[in-house]
């Protein structure tokens, strides 16, 4: 996947429509908002695992908009990463954090992993990471 924030972004517009038209809920792009997303996930699973088309399409969404708030909230960008080849990163307050894992793990149906708190708990991380 490439890290055109232009393409990311439009995933991103993707995941607000859609969350919107099949959940009613407004996505606002506010780290606020992924507490929405997390609810969003929690229903999709709520039946067990997606199937392959489901779950990627989903997973492409939820990567894409949880980045982009991440981008947005914290002056971040996007950017590429080794440690994950096949989905862009998020750069942002001198921090790397992969939201395409995340999203991954989250509609896995893993136990404590939370959008929200990933948006949350950035700066605490960032402000440890200097101090050291």
């Amino acid at each position: 996947m490439s890290t055109d924030p232009t393409h990311l972004r439009a995933l991103a517009d993707e995941c607000v429509d859609l969350v919107s038209r099949q959940f009613g809920h407004r996505l606002d792009w506010s780290p606020e908002s992924l507490s929405t997303l997390d609810g969003v996930c929690a229903d999709l699973i709520a039946d067990g695992p997606l199937a392959e088309e489901r779950l990627d399409l989903w997973w492409r969404l939820i990567g894409a908009y949880t980045g982009e708030v991440v981008v947005r909230a914290y002056a971040g960008e996007w950017v590429a990463h080794e440690r994950s080849p096949g989905a862009p990163a998020v750069s942002a307050l001198g921090v790397t954090g992969f939201p395409f894992g995340l999203a991954a793990r989250v509609l896995d149906g893993e136990p404590y992993k939370s959008l929200a708190s990933f948006a949350r708990a950035l700066p605490a991380i960032a402000e440890r990471a200097t101090s050291d």
